[in-house]
């Protein structure tokens, strides 16, 4: 059971900057325009010895109605609720605001441990507000600078008696729970799947991309059952890469909610750029990605960018069609979805297509199948006896071009590699083979190995040449030589 602190205040205060600095890595984006986060992201904290979850949440404002910021304040106060502790922030350099005051009265009467933070307090410019901000009555306030670090032994000296004494109540409400446990083996020595072998400490990695308004956070709020994530009509609304631990039909797994990404020439507001940029990150470290389509206007342009994206970093990639329950004619729908996916993203080929609805939940079952399925032949290993007699049949089968009159000989293959599956064939003149040829054997790996949709890297590698004196300056032996010599004395 770990502690946790929610990071409030207005926008533009620093919340992000505290975050970032608590987790000692750059998680959550940080701009001088406020505003800029929207979601609530948590981190695993470390200040001295003190080890804790930390959440970032969006600016206080003073808004109460179903627009984008009366949502927004509605996220942060049910983090509020959420954490043990909550570290109320303000602008040192402002000085206290009335909007400061009315979120002090709110904080006083929802948490039960408020920690008062004047940020940006370096320099003596910061006196007066430090000074104002008792007037919150939330006791004597800290004097911080999240962006150099000063104040945080001050932050430390504050939470060590609240952890201290957390830990205790922990320690005393935890159950009996020392039993002892028999580990068996598979019974019959079968190699267990990759997918059952997830566990909490080290779950699936799964990434949701797709165009902004294509329902990535309100899929995400129903696969954990809950409200956690930002949404509504408008496009746009994520920004940050939110990171969400579930445990989904018995998996565990981290899904990563990432910002709509648009055509690169449309991306001119400099957040945009660092929510887009985010996003790729979170690409390039899932195991799983999601594309998630609009099934009203499915494989746009930017739609297959994203996808082979995925494909070229070599994640194990699914399509997902969402809005499936507005859809009248389903079937005719399904069947046009299917074969422009076949000729558009032919590199893609086999790759489960799952119509969803993250509106009623329908198809989430079998989302939850495709994304292990994917994952158990993301780490397919094949042994190098199976792949060259497969490979021999392929050569029987439709045999190497000759290329200027020189036969390509395809000598033996193996398996260099999982995640995604890697091969090695051993030839000669490895320069010279074709592409056609390179993705003959692709897919003759996909359909013999049952390996669909997961991205397969083939290299062709030269043996070079076996003989020693090849390239050797030509010279006769010295005992040659000498008997020559000999020879030609008499």
């Amino acid at each position: 059971m770990s502690l946790t602190l929610a990071i409030v205040g207005r926008p533009n205060v620093g919340k992000s900057t505290l975050f970032n600095r608590l987790v000692g890595k750059k998680l959550a984006l940080v701009d001088d325009q406020p505003g800029v986060t929207r979601d609530l992201r948590e981190g695993e904290a470390k200040l001295g010895d003190l080890r804790f979850t930390v959440i970032d949440t969006a600016g206080l404002e003073d808004a109460t109605d179903d627009s984008l910021e009366g949502r927004m304040r509605r996220l942060t106060e049910r983090a509020v609720d959420m954490a043990d502790i909550c570290l109320f922030m303000v602008d040192a350099r402002t000085g206290i605001t009335p909007t400061d005051m009315i979120f002090a009265e709110i904080l006083r009467k929802r948490s039960a441990h408020v920690i008062l933070a004047a940020n940006k307090g370096e320099g003596a410019a910061a006196d007066a507000g430090v000074l104002e901000a008792y007037s919150l009555g939330l006791g004597e306030p800290i004097r911080i600078s999240a962006e150099h670090g000063e104040g945080m032994h001050d932050l430390y000296l504050q939470l060590m008696p609240i952890a201290d004494e957390f830990d205790k109540h922990a320690e005393d409400s935890a159950p009996e729970v020392e039993v002892d446990v028999d580990l068996e083996e598979d019974e019959d020595g079968d190699e267990i799947p990759p997918s059952q072998r997830i566990t909490a400490k080290k779950p699936l990695q799964v990434a949701v991309v797709g165009r902004p308004n294509a329902g990535k956070s309100t899929l995400i709020n129903k696969i954990i059952g809950e409200d956690r994530l930002l949404t509504g009509p408008e496009a746009g609304i994520t920004r940050d890469a939110i990171s969400l631990q579930v445990d989904w039909g018995g998996t565990p797994m981290r899904i990563f909610d990432t910002a709509g990404m648009r055509k690169k020439a449309k991306v001119q507001d400099k957040v945009e750029k660092l929510s887009v940029a985010d996003g790729l990150r979170a690409v390039k470290f899932a195991e799983v990605v999601v594309v998630l389509l609009d099934a009203a206007i499915p494989f746009e342009q930017q739609d297959l960018r994203i996808a082979d994206l995925a494909e070229r970093e070599g994640r194990a990639v699914i399509v997902a069609v969402n809005k499936w329950d507005v859809e009248d004619s389903k079937q005719e729908k399904l069947r046009d979805l299917k074969e422009a996916f076949g000729r558009l993203l032919p590199q893609l080929r086999g790759a489960p297509l799952i119509t969803v609805s993250a509106k009623t939940g329908r198809g989430l079952d079998r989302l939850h199948d495709a994304i292990l399925r994917a994952y158990d032949v993301w780490n397919r290993r094949i042994s190098t006896a199976q792949l060259n007699r497969w490979l021999i049949g392929m050569l029987e089968q439709h045999p190497p071009p000759a290329p200027q009159g020189k036969r390509i000989k395809l000598r033996y293959m193996t398996q260099a590699k999982t995640r995604p599956p890697g091969f090695v064939v051993m030839c000669s003149h490895p320069d010279k083979m074709p592409d056609s040829y390179s993705r003959y054997l692709v897919n003759g790996l996909r359909e013999d190995f049952d390996m669909p949709g997961t991205p397969i890297r083939l290299t062709m590698r030269g043996q070079g040449d076996k003989n020693p004196y090849k390239g050797r300056k030509k010279s006769t032996p010295s005992r040659l030589r000498k008997h020559l010599k000999g020879r030609s004395a008499d």
